[in-house]
């Protein structure tokens, strides 16, 4: 082989490389994206030391990825092993954490502080007294947090938090090594719910209705047909796919995108509008660019409209570079915290003597409307409904009436308006199914702990 031939040859590998590297550079800035996002957020809005390397969820990339932290300028940067596809996630105060190429704008946030007397810590003699069996409920808790397994067993489950209150009242909770009452946790697709309470207090002040359709400008199409109950239905009938694995639609919106709601949005229909239901993290997106648009807000818009309202303080819901929320994903909150919302949620929208959502707000929210086709079962509009259309129950280990927000990894905020109930689990749960997170038992040993 003549000198000449093996330089062509070596130019040809190289150029083979190169353009193989970035072929595949938008599914690599994905897994960089998302390690850059957990390490900040888990560093700078939930404060633990381990951040860089909790929560990332099992992936080929993980043990090429490289992750640094500025305390400086409280960012997290990662690139894989060779320095390449470098992604950044940017801390700002009140907002959380941004993947941006430069630091977000530091926009003051309007402030949240507490309403009511808050959640004291259950106190065993007061348990008794209110007739409610707190040897059970700490065997429901036990049983939650897998104290029955072995240690990998339990490490797997991954419970973080568990919080239970009863007629408004914390009758008990139990946090992981590592957390505590105090530890914000992410929520993942339970901040679809919370985007609904968003929806009804909009609407109490007379600024959408769930019939709204000509939602965007962009929207001069078929598309134009989409309502605002499509969009927390899920029923937008746009193309989408929410299966988390690296170059599918929600990964790159999350990830890839700096406006994720617009990215959303151009999606072309694939079903007429109200005619199918298919999960989309992007419709709730959509949604949050809608009410920021009839609000005139911009970041700050959750706490303006819902959490400052309820008294939410430690809520963090971040938004994306454009810097609408990112309503699908991106809520963090203690337990104690998403188990107030709950509460709100069973309260029927009423806050401290004062209603904040119609009154018959969750009774339509949490009921299933009829569509011709559907890839979900007991989704209604951004609460999950054990009572099915056919009258089945989807866990029939809880009370029929039950409703809950469901996320990724296991996050549940279970409501029982019969008993009284809110119960919420938080934890990282990447390797176990829903059918065994022991959610439904733990709902159902409570229920059993407080009805005496």
């Amino acid at each position: 082989m003549t000198s000449r031939v093996l330089a062509i040859l070596v130019v040809l590998v190289v150029l083979a490389g190169v353009g193989g590297y970035w072929y595949v550079r938008p599914l690599l800035l994905t897994g960089t994206g998302y390690a850059a996002h957990n390490a900040c957020a888990t560093t700078f809005v939930a404060g633990r030391s381990a951040g860089v390397t909790d929560d990332l969820p099992p992936n080929p990339l993980v043990p090429h990825l490289r992750t640094a932290l500025s305390m400086t300028d409280r960012s997290a940067s990662t690139t894989l092993t060779a320095g390449r596809a470098r992604r950044q996630a940017w801390f700002w105060p009140g907002y959380g954490c941004t993947l941006a190429d430069t630091p977000p704008p530091q926009t003051p946030r309007v402030p949240v502080t507490p309403v009511g007397p808050g959640l004291q810590t259950p106190d065993a003699a007061a348990l008794a007294a209110a007739g409610l069996d707190g040897e059970t409920l700490d065997a429901a808790l036990a049983r939650a947090f897998g104290d029955d397994l072995d240690t990998d067993g339990a490490a797997a489950l991954g419970t973080r938090g568990v919080v239970v209150l009863h007629r408004g009242r914390l009758v008990a909770e139990r946090y992981a090594e590592g957390f505590s009452s105090q530890t914000p946790q992410l929520g993942w697709s339970m901040a679809k719910s919370v985007t609904n309470l968003m929806v009804g207090r909009l609407e109490l002040q007379g600024k959408i209705t769930v019939t709204d359709d000509h939602l965007l400008p962009s929207w001069t199409d078929e598309r134009a047909a989409i309502t605002v109950d499509d969009l927390m239905r899920m029923t937008s009938g746009l193309r989408w796919d929410e299966t988390y694995d690296l170059g599918t639609p929600i990964t790159e919106m999350l990830y890839l995108r700096e406006d994720m709601a617009a990215f959303a949005a151009s999606q072309p229909l694939a079903h007429d509008p109200g005619s199918h239901q298919q999960y989309s993290s992007g419709s709730t997106n959509i949604l949050c660019s809608v009410l920021r648009r009839r609000t005139g807000s911009g970041p700050d818009l959750p706490y303006r409209q819902l959490l400052a309202p309820l008294g939410v303080t430690s809520a963090v819901w971040e938004p994306d570079a454009s810097g609408t929320t990112v309503c699908s994903s991106y809520l963090w909150a203690t337990p104690r915290d998403w188990a107030l919302i709950g509460q709100f949620a069973l309260a029927n929208g009423r806050r401290d003597g004062t209603q904040l959502l119609p009154g018959d707000w969750m009774a339509r929210s949490t009921r299933l409307e009829p569509v011709a086709t559907s890839e979900e079962r007991g989704y209604a509009a951004g609460w999950w409904v054990n009572r099915l259309a056919d009258g089945s129950l989807a866990w029939p280990a809880m009370p029929a009436d039950a409703y809950w927000a469901s996320g990724h990894d296991g996050q549940r905020l279970v409501v029982v308006p019969s008993a009284d109930l809110v119960v919420v689990r938080l934890g990282f749960s990447p390797s176990i199914e829903a059918a065994d997170l022991r959610i439904d038992t733990l709902v159902r040993d409570v229920v059993a702990a407080t009805s005496r």
